[in-house]
């Protein structure tokens, strides 16, 4: 049982407009093969839900008609859901960009003994969670013996290629705070992660993106259980940024859920916090806004939806899917 979350409201937030619409974020569904504690989606091994073959085919048509040019592709763990791989294959052959959000440990399951080349050949760019270079700190918050296949699972995309200066393979690394605290400064951090994992383990990489733990789900219920949820949602208030206002992520990204419903972002989609998207026929039916009706609409200039963990985005030095947002 989780704890019930406070309802997340921000009066005092800016408000916020969409720019032009670049990314499409998917959730392909929650399930995983972990159970991380920060994780903001609740997802896991047991969780069912996964976007259909109906919706699935939506998707390629979408990226055409709003001329996106990268798709990032998450979940629970995205690589689980049986369409992932014909997805990336018709992304690819679009000349779209495919963000993979890799937890690593998926590279070691029964069916996926082969996920590393495929995702070489068609040069997809991973975003693997790594949540510290030490083992004690991630077998902490992802699960006893996560660290140890975490580091074969780099090594492994090491040998093909990625991470490599040259081979168009990019492999970026994600940190999530322990705790309810802001992230260090990612470019210090990055220096680190960069010694300690090539000294220790001969492991390469691009970039470290540092990212806030939002307050939602089952890091949300966590700081409910502890006390610690106001004090939280307090530091990241004391910690709005204006720099970093200009440049949060859903000005340009539509996160989609695993039934194809629209939302401004990842987390407010957790939130039930459906996109802004006016037109007659979501009036008239009162229904929410879908991935078919990209088709026709174009999102540009609508209001975003705002709440008390967007202060989670605009905190410090900022943070979003590709990490600090200033440093």
């Amino acid at each position: 049982m989780h704890a019930t979350l406070p309802l997340l409201q921000a009066t005092k937030f800016p408000n916020l407009n969409r720019h032009q619409l670049t990314t499409l974020q998917i959730n392909l569904g929650y399930r995983c093969n972990q159970s991380c504690v920060h994780c903001h989606v609740n997802a896991g091994p047991n969780r069912k839900e996964m976007m259909d073959t109906e919706t699935l085919k939506l998707i390629p048509q979408v990226l055409v008609a709003r001329n996106i040019t990268t798709l990032d592709l998450t979940g629970g763990a995205p690589e689980l859901h049986k369409g992932f791989r014909l997805l990336v294959d018709e992304a690819s052959a679009l000349g779209v960009k495919v963000i993979d959000r890799c937890n690593l440990t998926i590279l070691f399951e029964p069916s996926q003994d082969d996920l590393a080349r495929f995702l070489a050949r068609q040069q997809v760019e991973i975003v693997a969670s790594l949540p510290c270079y030490s083992i004690e700190d991630v077998d902490k918050q992802r699960g006893e013996g996560v660290f140890d296949k975490s580091i074969l699972a780099l090594q492994k995309l090491n040998a093909l290629g990625y991470g490599s200066k040259g081979s168009g393979l990019i492999l970026n690394l994600v940190y999530n705070p322990q705790g309810p605290s802001l992230p260090p400064d990612q470019t210090k951090l990055q220096v680190i992660y960069k010694k300690e994992l090539y000294q220790n383990f001969g492991v390469i990489f691009n970039e470290l993106f540092t990212i806030t733990n939002m307050p939602i789900q089952r890091f949300g219920s966590t700081l409910i259980s502890k006390g610690q949820f106001n004090d939280y949602i307090q530091l990241l208030k004391e910690n709005f940024t204006v720099a970093n206002f200009a440049n949060v992520m859903c000005r340009n990204l539509i996160s989609v859920d695993w039934k194809g419903f629209l939302y401004d972002c990842d987390f407010n989609q957790q939130l039930g916090l459906e996109l802004d998207l006016d037109t007659p026929s979501i009036q008239r039916l009162k229904r929410k806004p879908h991935l078919r009706d990209l088709l026709n609409k174009n999102p540009s200039g609508r209001a975003i939806r705002v709440a008390d963990h967007c202060y989670g985005c605009t905190a410090g030095q900022g943070s979003s899917c590709g990490g600090a947002l200033h440093e």
